[in-house]
């Protein structure tokens, strides 16, 4: 956040001196609070909690101070409603006083509100239930204002700060709402789609078939089904509200199906059997219907044990002119939903790798199919891998007896070439 860091409990955030009552007449004369300064002009005890209710109440008054004054200003009230006994009661009102942009900053007066907001946040211990409502009006103050990235990196906290403040279903439920408006608000749809399924799993028991389930299973679907990245559904379809609409929104129920896991054709028929539907939903049918398109492109490389598809079945499944294959494989490989090339010598799509948008029996047998055929590919590169060797041991064997062969005959011609050159004798006498 611009200015602001959401941390644990900061007891000595805010530095301020002097006893209650000082305090509060000087506040009391800053926000010009006549109702507080009668409180505190008497002799008798100052009624503290009256005080700071009349303080709290004339609180608005901080958006119309100077830019320079009014960080101090806010310390200084905020300091005091923190003195109360119960200051749950208080901070929702002085949440949404401080909420209100500083008027005399146009640049800065968001990002000196949302401080002001911030600070009351980690003056209270993290396991304060009060965190949770101030943290709800902060997050109503980042979406009034689009300032998601000042939320983005504290995210991961959340799960473990809603643990903390032990709310029920209904707030954390509230709260993951919250989070996927501000998301939505500044273009995050992705951060928004997943929490709004983590709101969704909040709801249990009878409460999944809940008026307010099935809005917001509805509002799930629409995004996954409208969404420019997102392309699987199990992680929808698994949760049980929605699994509910299959009895209160039989149609968008039927819908997901064949988004899930079924082709354009499916798809066709859909629209043949409900005219008109998909535009009174005020959905948008030349995006859906481009988006069923990827997907079957998707089931048929996923569903093509040899992973070489001709282009001719891809024009059938997607009902395409042959000239606009290359433009849908770009398209299809883009989404991330499979990787391969075309080969236009061999007018086929090279799968290198798919996605499965569903793992089911089906997925289940087409891999037993592919790796059948995986087997039978390697048994026949093996079964040539051994007669190559077997020829090239049977050859080594062949070299071997030749060699010994020329060796042995080597040998047998220099006996006999010696049996025919016997030294010759010295001549004597005795031989006249």
């Amino acid at each position: 956040m611009p200015g602001a860091t959401i941390n644990g409990p900061q007891p000595q955030l805010l530095f301020v001196d002097g006893s209650f009552e000082d305090l509060a007449r000087e506040m009391a004369e800053y926000l010009k609070s006549e109702d507080a300064k009668q409180l505190l002009s008497g002799d008798k005890e100052v009624p503290k909690e009256e005080v700071l209710s009349k303080l709290v109440a004339a609180s608005s008054a901080l958006s119309t101070v100077p830019e320079k004054e009014f960080t101090a200003a806010s310390n200084l009230m905020i300091h005091l409603a923190m003195q109360s006994s119960d200051p749950k009661k208080l901070l929702p009102t002085l949440c949404a006083n401080l909420s209100k942009p500083v008027i005399s900053s146009p640049v800065h007066g968001a990002g000196l509100a949302l401080n002001a907001l911030v600070t009351i946040f980690n003056l209270l211990e993290p396991n304060d239930p009060v965190r949770a409502r101030v943290f709800m009006e902060i997050l109503k103050f980042l979406k009034a204002h689009s300032l998601f990235d000042g939320l983005r990196t504290y995210l991961e906290k959340l799960p473990e700060w809603i643990a903390s403040w032990g709310t029920d279903a209904a707030m954390e439920r509230k709260i993951y709402e919250d989070v996927a408006d501000v998301a939505l608000e500044s273009g995050e749809e992705n951060t928004a789609y997943e929490f709004i399924l983590k709101a969704l799993r909040t709801f249990d028991g009878e409460g999944v078939g809940s008026e307010d389930a099935q809005k917001l299973s509805l509002r799930a679907l629409k995004m996954a089904i409208a969404s420019n990245t997102h392309y699987l559904f199990q992680d929808l379809r698994a949760i049980p509200s929605v699994q509910a609409l299959s009895d209160s929104h039989p149609v968008y129920s039927q819908l997901l199906d064949i988004f899930a896991e079924q082709d354009l054709e499916d798809y066709n028929d859909f629209n043949d059997e409900h005219k008109g539907w998909v535009e009174e939903q005020k959905l948008d049918g030349e995006k859906l219907y481009r988006k069923m398109r990827l997907l079957t492109f998707a089931s048929l490389a996923a569903a093509t044990p040899s992973r070489e598809v001709e282009y001719a079945k891809i024009t059938k499944a997607l009902q395409i002119p042959s000239e606009e294959i290359e433009t849908w494989a770009i398209d299809v490989i883009r989404a991330g939903l499979v990787e391969g090339k075309l080969s236009q010598q061999r007018q086929m799509f090279l799968v290198h790798k798919v996605t499965y948008r569903v793992f089911g029996q089906k997925q289940y047998q087409e891999l037993a199919t592919r790796v059948d055929h995986w087997r039978s590919t390697l048994q026949n590169v093996l079964g040539v891998l051994q007669q190559e060797q077997a020829n090239a041991k049977a050859a080594k064997a062949r070299e071997i007896q030749e060699l010994e062969r020329k060796l042995a005959n080597a040998s047998t011609g220099g006996q006999e070439g010696g049996r025919r050159r016997q030294p010759q004798r010295e001549r004597t006498d005795n031989d006249d």
